[in-house]
């Protein structure tokens, strides 16, 4: 009998314990910074391989980053006459320059073999060129303002033609099928790319001083191929159409020519300071 209330009472105990961890764990939780969670989350989902667009830890992914503002992240919502395109707390209003002298400010939060966490302080009228992702995933969260975005995914097969066959040294160009071409706020579903949908290729042009918390799956590796490209956007009909094209007369609209280009020279970005909360990795 004694044995059996023993027996009894020693589960009633570990319950006890395991319900009292499971309440500090849900508590720390909740003390934790939004950043953090995100990148514990981005630690224990991510391999070093881009993942699927169905999977559910990219479905949490997105749930946890659609919550974090600015402030989670050391920053303050710039107001629409404000060009400066840095967003952090305690930058002289004294700084100020013409709009089209500001470069982008980058903001790193972590970067490890798996994944990276950055951000992209805008201002008004800035762009960051098309480019690509090569085998990546990219999760954006627009944390303030108004940003236009316009994404394309590879043809496939691929369909390269030369823009001109009797130029030697003539660049070949690539068909891209238009994915997005829209604006996006803070208000937006998180966008999502993946090495074949979602809009791998993409520029982004700030209609008003904006903040972009990007993470990227697996980061840029130019030694294991992945580096980033930039290109140049040509309607359909610049070129024309081949055999076997016939079939998308009527939908040109669709569709661009992507020509590979030097990083363009007026691409002007600076490393900033990243201000939130310190991650425990």
């Amino acid at each position: 009998m004694l044995s059996r209330l023993f027996k009894a009472g020693e589960k009633v105990l570990l319950n006890l314990v395991s319900k009292k961890d499971l309440h500090m764990a849900s508590r720390n939780l909740e003390k934790s910074p939004k950043v953090q969670v995100l990148y514990d989350l981005c630690k224990e989902t991510f391999t070093g391989k881009a993942p699927s667009p169905a999977s559910m830890a990219a479905q949490n992914l997105c749930s946890v980053l659609d919550s974090v503002s600015p402030a989670d992240v050391g920053l303050q919502e710039v107001s629409q006459d404000d060009d400066r395109g840095y967003g952090v707390s305690g930058v002289s209003r004294f700084n100020r320059v013409g709009r089209w002298a500001q470069p982008i400010t980058f903001l790193d939060i972590h970067e490890c073999d798996t994944f990276t966490m950055c951000i992209f302080c805008f201002p008004t009228s800035s762009v960051i060129p098309l480019h690509d992702h090569p085998e990546m995933a990219v999760f954006s969260k627009i944390l303030y303002g108004s940003l236009h975005v316009k994404a394309y995914d590879w043809v496939e097969p691929p369909c390269i033609i030369t823009q001109d066959k009797g130029v030697p040294g003539s660049l070949p160009a690539r068909l891209a099928k238009l994915v997005s071409d829209k604006v996006i706020t803070p208000q937006s579903e998180i966008p999502v790319l993946y090495p074949n949908t979602g809009g791998n290729l993409h520029c982004f042009t700030a209609l008003t001083p904006c903040a972009v918390l990007d993470i990227l799956t697996p980061p840029y590796k130019e030694s294991v191929g992945r580096s980033c490209s930039y290109y140049m956007d040509y309607p359909f009909s610049t070129f024309a159409l081949e055999e076997g094209m016939k079939n998308m007369e009527g939908k040109e609209d669709e569709y661009a020519w992507l020509v590979q280009i030097d990083t363009p020279d007026d691409l002007h970005m600076r490393p900033g300071s990243y201000t939130g909360p310190t991650i425990r990795v």
